[in-house]
């Protein structure tokens, strides 16, 4: 059974799961839903046409499923879904999409920390780090297992690639790779991300492939199509290699390098 504090005002289209503890003052909107033992801990504000799993762990004056902060926005349907044992902190903003067609998106397992702001139309995976007062711009997508460093600001429709690591105080204006790390302004990578891959299991092996490959791109002054040439003489790629690999070749913004 849920415990909600008398004073959380809950629209009575919105639906609420078993087990949620929705404290004091928390305001949650029309069609929103959700899912089995969330914890909204108090002051939290949850727009319309939002989706929640089960297991959320929501801070004080996190403001989620508002509309987009887009001038193109002229009121239509919009929609945000976020998945489950995600820690949204204090002060982070969620926005929904600017198109019914597409929604905002952000899976599960994630720690999102203080004034964090997740744009409208973003596709945020699972299993990442968004430190404190990371900025995303709308249409950002972040893979899985990403660790994006505080006060970090990405450009509209960036990609960040898996397991990337990114250095606090960044302004991300190209796609990131995945397994690398960098940091600065402009944003530079000075190469993989190996401690982290270790710490997540990664073989020593599995990072000597993927190090072959970003060698290519990063440290072999070959331009983009020689070193994509060079790729195709590998043979069969391991299964890391061809991520890597097919993120290059549908990288749209340009790469960081």
């Amino acid at each position: 059974m849920s415990v909600i504090h008398p004073t959380a005002i809950i629209d009575p289209t919105a639906k609420i799961g078993g087990d949620c503890e929705i404290g004091p003052y928390c305001l949650i909107g029309p069609n929103v839903i959700l899912g089995d033992r969330n914890h909204l801990i108090s002051n939290v504000v949850i727009g319309k046409n939002t989706t929640l799993g089960s297991d959320n762990k929501i801070s004080p004056y996190a403001v989620i499923g508002t509309d987009p902060q887009d001038l193109k926005f002229s009121g239509e349907e919009t929609f945000l879904v976020i998945g489950s044992h995600n820690t949204i902190r204090e002060f982070v903003t969620i926005n929904r999409s600017n198109q019914t067609e597409e929604a905002t998106v952000v899976g599960s397992h994630n720690l999102i920390m203080a004034y964090a702001h997740i744009a409208h139309n973003c596709q945020v995976g699972s299993h990442i780090v968004i430190a404190n007062a990371v900025n995303l711009a709308g249409h950002v997508h972040i893979h899985d297992y990403a660790i994006l460093g505080g006060l970090s600001a990405m450009h509209q429709f960036v990609k960040i690639g898996t397991h990337a690591f990114v250095g606090g105080a960044s302004a991300i204006k190209k796609d990131i790779a995945p397994y690398t790390r960098g940091q600065g302004n402009p944003y530079e990578t000075v190469g993989l991300n190996s401690v982290g891959l270790m710490r997540k299991g990664f073989s020593s092996d599995t990072i000597a492939g993927i190090k072959r490959v970003y060698k290519l791109f990063y440290e072999s002054r070959l331009n983009t199509s020689q070193a994509k040439a060079e790729v195709e003489k590998l043979g069969e790629l391991s299964p890391e290699q061809q991520i890597f690999y097919d993120f290059v070749l549908n990288c749209e913004r340009g790469l960081s390098t």
